[in-house]
């Protein structure tokens, strides 16, 4: 006669960690000095999809602690 005795218990879920690190947002200053700098852009000509990308190219940039001017530097437009 054979046992198997109780099923096993399902293994509980590991909490996440690598997903809920807080990133670091932008500051109000810097979110008005972005909305000002694209401002600029999007009245020199520059397409919606053209804009959408410089825009989250100076986002990362500014999440490390770039300027303005520094991060517009550092992509070379």
């Amino acid at each position: 006669m054979s046992s198997y005795g109780s099923p096993a218990p399902e293994p509980t879920p590991e909490p996440k960690t690598k997903g809920s690190k807080k990133t670091g947002g932008l500051s109000d200053k810097q979110k008005a000095d972005l909305k000002k700098h694209m401002d600029k852009h999007k009245k020199a000509g520059m397409s919606a999809t053209e804009v959408k990308s410089h825009r989250m190219k100076m986002m990362v940039r500014m999440r490390k602690g770039m300027s303005i001017s520094a991060a517009h530097k550092d992509i070379g437009k």
